[in-house]
């Protein structure tokens, strides 16, 4: 399928290089950009419009430049508590959220399965209100996304979606700020995702086209991204003129792309169904011989943690690969929803080309 395609031939900016892009960020009168987040809950980037996307990123790059790159201490969370709340296992959503808001001078306080059952011992409803009362915010990694509604229903403080079986935004919002520090910009971008049309996808789906970006999808036939998700897809393709293509051939997918994008087959929760799903997933794999359909200036990017049967060591390792890039930038990101959500500071730097 092929949606409303406008400036399909687009052509991304050359990659910058590292001194190039530490010059965007010079200090200066920051431009200004009339968001206000403070207070917000971040479920799904859908919510989001395209300057909140940015400003998010611009926040981020910000606080990159100003903590990592200059040494400044910026304690914008102290005498601030976050509660995180972790039905799945995570390396990079844990690390990212737990020394990002103590750099910030933050206090987060870890809840595994062996500490809260949200909904078992004690109701959604009460958890959220009792959190609501100790925390400053609640960051939820939990396997079912209408849990994550239902807190932000009955909770009187920020909630943010650490991962849900629907969305990843904390994810997608690094991939985005690592393709802005590779290129240089976002708009024009083809992103083309081969594999499971899972929750990450998701994320992509509902943002990359406010970005500028067009969206190239393969998944096999059984393992489409949900067709809601795939209608409000549509729609912001039409509204922001920009290609969207789903398929199931992946060079079909990686002709022209600037990024290649996958992600794990297999799903926590659905290691039951690994059999089946490695079979229907022959053929899927990203190699060399993929990206010969890509852009010239292609890159890969991957959330980790990354099996081989999803992409080969050849592209994983190879000088096009960003993926320990974006997973610091899990980081930066991170802190840049908790800062916006939870306090009144603006950005200090120049703002970013997008």
């Amino acid at each position: 399928m092929l949606f409303n395609v406008r400036n399909i031939f687009s052509i991304a900016k050359p990659t910058r290089t590292s001194k190039e892009m530490l010059r965007q960020f010079w200090y200066g009168p920051p431009a200004q950009m009339n968001v206000h987040l403070k207070g917000r809950d971040l479920l799904t980037l859908h919510n989001y419009t395209a300057d909140e996307l940015k400003y998010l990123l611009w926040m981020a790059s910000d606080l990159k430049q100003r903590i990592k790159h200059k040494g400044e201490y910026l304690p914008l969370m102290q005498g601030k508590s976050l509660a995180m709340i972790f039905e799945k296992r995570s390396t990079r959503t844990r690390l990212s959220a737990e020394t990002g808001f103590a750099l910030l001078g933050g206090y987060p306080s870890f809840l595994t399965t062996q500490d809260i059952h949200l909904g078992t011992n004690e109701s959604l409803t009460d958890t959220a209100r009792v959190l609501s009362c100790m925390t400053n915010a609640i960051l939820a990694r939990v396997y079912k996304h209408n849990d994550l509604d239902l807190m932000t229903k009955e909770a009187t403080i920020p909630i943010i979606n650490g991962l849900s079986d629907l969305y990843h935004p904390l994810q997608i919002l690094a991939d985005y700020l690592t393709l802005q520090e590779h290129y240089g910009g976002l708009n024009g971008l083809t992103i083309t995702w081969i594999g499971d049309g899972n929750n990450v996808l998701h994320s992509i789906m509902t943002s990359a086209a406010k970005l500028g970006m067009h969206l190239c999808i393969a998944t096999p036939k059984g393992f489409e991204p949900d067709l809601r998700i795939t209608e409000i897809s549509e729609q912001y393709s039409k509204e922001y003129g920009t290609k969207l293509l789903l398929t199931t051939d992946p060079l079909e997918a990686a002709a022209g792309a600037n990024v290649l994008i996958t992600d794990t087959w297999i799903s926590m929760g659905q290691e039951e169904e690994k059999k089946e799903r490695l079979k229907a997933f022959q053929g899927y794999q990203i190699t060399m011989q993929t990206a010969k359909s890509a852009a010239s200036n292609w890159t890969f990017l991957h959330c980790l943690p990354r099996k081989r049967e999803e992409v080969d060591d050849e592209v994983f390792y190879s000088p096009q690969s960003l993926v320990f890039q974006e997973a610091e930038n899990r980081k930066w990101t991170i802190m840049a929803v908790m800062v916006s959500l939870l306090t009144d500071y603006s950005p200090q730097l120049q703002k970013p080309t997008f």
